[in-house]
């Protein structure tokens, strides 16, 4: 695997390269600002970009305005963010152009050597991986259409928006996959999501969220 990181602290940017180094990743470039970031995504042609949210020269939304690019760029290209603080609507920005190979997590996580990998992993594998308080922040700030929703039914969809899978669900959960599947389809009929060829419920459900917190925020 080769990585782009992209993180103006040099600190942190040295810790993370080592960090993936220690297991085997290879980080093609790493660079302290959004631009610098770009070039390398076009000439590298990674198989995950590591972006800090804020970065040069306002240190408000460049790093994720520019993840965001290179993902039109090169459609389905895997970009797991990093944020100091909670952020949702940055998360609903990333998120809304489409929730596979994308990540968003909190700085603090970095710290946790597991957590950290096994979320580098399965973002570049093309899931997804959304931190558990970014999702607590926006299923605590949502309202309409989620407030027809049962305590457990939006503790499920809080673990869906992280991108765990219906047998992780029911694992946390300490429930069975069978309990976990008739959580989410009453989810879906809640949020009136029909089955449809052409679209996934799941992330539909996620992003129905995520937007109603967005409008509000």
């Amino acid at each position: 695997m080769r990585v782009v990181i992209a993180e103006d602290s040099v600190l942190l940017r040295a810790g993370v390269q080592s960090l993936l180094a220690d297991v085997g990743i290879t980080t093609a470039a790493a660079v302290d600002n959004p631009d610098a970031m770009l070039v390398a995504v076009r000439e590298h042609r990674p198989d995950l970009v590591i972006a800090d949210v804020r970065m040069p020269p306002t240190f408000t939304d460049e790093g994720i305005r520019a993840a965001i690019a290179a993902r039109k760029e090169i459609p389905g290209l895997p970009v797991l963010v990093v944020s100091q603080y909670v952020e949702g609507s940055y998360a609903v920005d990333l998120i809304a152009e489409g929730t596979s190979g994308v990540g968003y997590l909190l700085k603090e996580r970095v710290a946790d050597v597991a957590d950290f990998l096994e979320a580098v992993r399965r973002v570049a594998g093309g899931g997804s991986a959304i931190d558990p308080d970014v999702v607590a922040q926006m299923l605590s700030r949502s309202r309409d259409p989620l407030e027809g929703l049962t305590a457990r039914e939006t503790e499920v969809l809080g673990l869906m928006a992280q991108g765990l899978s219906n047998a992780a669900i029911a694992k946390t959960l300490v429930v069975t996959q069978g309990a976990v599947e008739n959580h989410i389809s009453n989810i879906f009929a809640k949020l009136g999501l029909e089955a449809s060829r052409d679209e996934n419920r799941r992330i539909r459900a996620v992003l129905t969220y995520l937007d109603s917190t967005a409008v509000r925020a």
